[in-house]
């Protein structure tokens, strides 16, 4: 019964309104919604009896990549492995003597119905490997100078139906931070950029520094890659430099390029050309990832980039204060729409200073962006971790609602990798599903962590036990997708010191999926592919 159905009058509207708080008390009222607790599947995966080999931040790809039917895992923390995933048994593994950092990619790069894997390494390291895991010809690659690739992202950058590998170099150096390769190992023309002699600024790429989207609407993609610095560089896909708004001014007679524009807190610093250091902030990007969706649904694309805002009286990381997000448009200026307006940037709220930046406590933080609609009102929220402890969760309207942000539990220092997002049970409130880790000692275990929309923790299970170190943790995003010949989804992720280690996620089968993987894709661009969001087949 509803309001309207009860009659009021002046006289007897007093009685009528008990009647129906009676009537109302009296109806059962519908349970909320339950997500289950996840059910451990499988762990150790690629570990010997004693001892796993030790896996840093790079999210699994999931994929039938040898054509049985059955999808395959593939993960490595420095040997690359595939691992049935029904089961976790290891179908190959291929040594190396290298880290892998970014998240493994993986998608049919030349169009021959096959996939690919693509993987980065430190010792300037790109290689593309078959189904089979025998490496492709024209492989591997050594993209800089020196350094590590820890960006790696794919793209059809001229829409000839063949995917480009677009990398970024971990290494000092103020220029040649982009490279792209064509799927058969050879350079695309006007690569690396920023060429040297070219006008701007920029630095190393200290984690998977790059986002690819057409924020132009022109039907070409373009590449936006944050350094160690308080720039970020916007390259076209031959190289050339994207220009920004004339309100920041001409260089040569031409408006500058975004590398040529500095980022601030304050928008008059970025107008200004510079900051009063002790007075006006600005952030540093070295272990941020940017992110790129259609923020407010009006078919335009944004870029949001995470920053660690600091003193730069103080320098970096002395003054490290804490990580806010720019919301930026194609020329480089601020994000307004919708009734909101990012010209100005929130308040530092909840956001805190680093816990502890010490590696030898505990591993790095890097906040990599997630964009998602939580609440399913039409919206993107703005998800991170930071060095604060917490996972953030920013609203368009610039305020960190509910319960968020989350404080990672558990004893010591404790840091979240890069959450997925799906709305398990599909009822309109999504899931937050991410790994932590803690300090390095004392055989202290991370969990994954299943939250609600509102930031409140619907479940928490450890991580198994360590082999070959005193810690275990997941520092790269999980992933979601079909493991198996039921029709719920599994989360699958790697860890520091128990191989790779999968969950059943009873209840999914209708789960909406908005982020499934580490920088959105398998493609690893930051952002989105597929419109529908479903993750079904193990690859997007």
């Amino acid at each position: 019964m509803s309001h309207a159905a009860v009659s009021y009058s002046r006289t007897t509207g007093c009685f009528a309104a008990a009647a129906l708080l009676v009537l109302l008390a009296s109806v059962p009222r519908p349970a909320a919604a339950v997500v289950p607790a996840p059910l451990p599947k499988w762990s150790y995966a690629g570990c010997s009896a004693g001892n796993c080999q030790t896996g840093w931040y790079a999210s699994p790809a999931v994929g039938d990549i040898d054509g049985d039917g059955q999808a395959e895992v593939v993960w490595g923390g420095q040997n690359l492995g595939a691992y049935n995933g029904a089961t976790g048994a290891s179908e190959w593994q291929v040594t190396a003597a290298s880290r892998i950092w970014p998240a493994i990619a993986l998608a049919d790069l030349d169009g021959d119905g096959a996939l690919e894997i693509v993987v980065g390494r430190n010792g300037n390291l790109l290689t593309v490997y078959a189904g089979n895991g025998t490496v492709r010809t024209g492989w591997p690659k050594n993209p800089f100078a020196n350094g590590e690739v820890r960006t790696l992202a794919l793209e059809d950058l001229d829409s000839n139906g063949d995917l480009e590998i677009i990398v970024g170099r971990a290494s000092s150096g103020g220029d040649r931070q982009v490279s792209v390769y064509e799927h058969d190992g050879n350079v695309r023309p006007g690569w690396p950029a920023r060429r040297t002699g070219e006008p701007g600024t920029g630095a190393g790429m200290y984690n998977e520094n790059v986002a690819v989207g057409d924020l132009d609407s022109d039907g070409t993609p373009e590449i936006y890659a944050p350094t160690d610095t308080h720039y970020i560089t916007a390259l076209a896909p031959n190289g050339d430099q994207r220009r920004t708004s004339t309100i920041y001014g001409l260089s040569g007679g031409q408006p500058k390029t975004w590398a040529q524009v500095g980022v601030h807190v304050d928008q008059a610093a970025d107008l200004a050309g510079f900051a009063n250091c002790g007075v006006q902030h600005r952030p540093n990007f070295a272990n941020a990832a940017p992110a790129i969706a259609d923020l407010d649904g009006d078919g335009t694309l944004e870029l949001v980039a995470p920053g660690d805002v600091y003193n730069c009286a103080l320098g970096d990381p002395a003054g490290d204060l804490y990580y806010l997000p720019w919301i930026l448009r194609h020329d480089r200026t601020r994000w307004t729409g919708s009734g909101f307006d990012w010209t100005i940037l929130p308040p530092q709220g909840a956001s805190g200073a680093a816990l502890t930046q010490d590696f030898g406590i505990i591993e790095s933080s890097v906040s990599n962006a997630v964009l998602a609609d939580l609440d399913n009102d039409g919206r993107q929220e703005i998800l991170f971790a930071s060095y604060d402890g917490k996972l953030h969760a920013w609203w368009l309207d610039k305020t960190e609602k509910h319960s968020w942000p989350y404080v990672v539990p558990g004893t010591g220092f404790r840091f979240a990798a890069e959450p997925v997002v799906a709305d398990l049970d599909n009822d309109g409130c999504a899931e937050v599903i991410f790994t932590s880790y803690p300090e390095k000692r004392g055989n202290l275990v991370g969990r994954m962590h299943v939250l609600n929309c509102r930031g409140e923790s619907l479940h928490q299970l450890d991580l198994p036990a360590p082999r070959g170190d005193d810690w275990n943790g997941g520092l790269g995003a999980p992933t979601l997708a079909n493991l198996d010949a039921d029709a719920d989804l599994e989360l699958v992720a790697g860890t520091s010191q128990s191989g790779v280690v999968a969950w059943d996620l009873p209840g999914s089968a209708n789960a909406r999926v908005l982020w499934s993987t580490g920088r959105g894709s398998q493609q690893r661009s930051g952002r989105v592919l597929r419109a529908d969001r479903i993750f079904r087949n193990g690859f997007q």
